[in-house]
């Protein structure tokens, strides 16, 4: 596959994590009105829960006020640069999809600490177990796929690089 092309796969990819975790916020604060709700159990695994997060990843640095938004936007919009220049260096199509859907995740959630001035999580994973309740961070469609695109980076970093044919 060309450059170009894995290139534009790569937007592609950013593009569609962009407009489902845009999409799934827009219904989750407009259509279910989960900040009135609070909490909707949908399976005995899976809740939806309001959440606004106004940290990084699991809430970390959750204590900056009102700058801690704009710090950890200008921050996650620095590596959506980085990942941008990345992208265009890609030699395969599980790197592209991996660094469009971290950037379009990054994005996604650039755009709630913009309007918001905190990233609006929902999806709460947990299982009953006779020792009580595993329960996982609150998190969203942006989280995601951020979380599998680098995932999906670490895992193709340990696979051997085939020889490129000269002839």
């Amino acid at each position: 596959m060309t450059q170009n092309r894995l290139t534009a796969l790569g937007v592609l990819a950013a593009l569609l994590v962009l407009l489902a975790d845009q999409a799934s916020k827009w219904w989750i604060l407009n259509g279910l009105d989960l900040p009135a709700l609070g909490q909707v159990v949908v399976l005995p695994v899976l809740n939806l829960t309001m959440v606004w997060n106004r940290g990084v990843t699991f809430g970390l640095l959750n204590g900056f006020g009102t700058w801690g938004s704009v710090i950890l936007a200008v921050v996650a919009l620095a590596v959506v640069a980085a990942l941008a220049v990345w992208l265009r260096r890609a030699e395969s199509r599980l790197v592209a999809l991996a660094i469009g859907a971290i950037a379009g995740g990054a994005i996604g959630n650039v755009i709630d600490r913009v309007r918001y001035g905190a990233v609006v999580d929902f999806i709460h994973a947990h299982v009953e177990t006779r020792w009580g309740d595993m329960s996982w961070y609150v998190f969203n469609v942006a989280d995601a796929a951020i979380v599998c695109g680098v995932a999906a980076l670490v895992i193709e970093s340990q696979w051997p690089r085939r020889a490129h044919r000269t002839a």
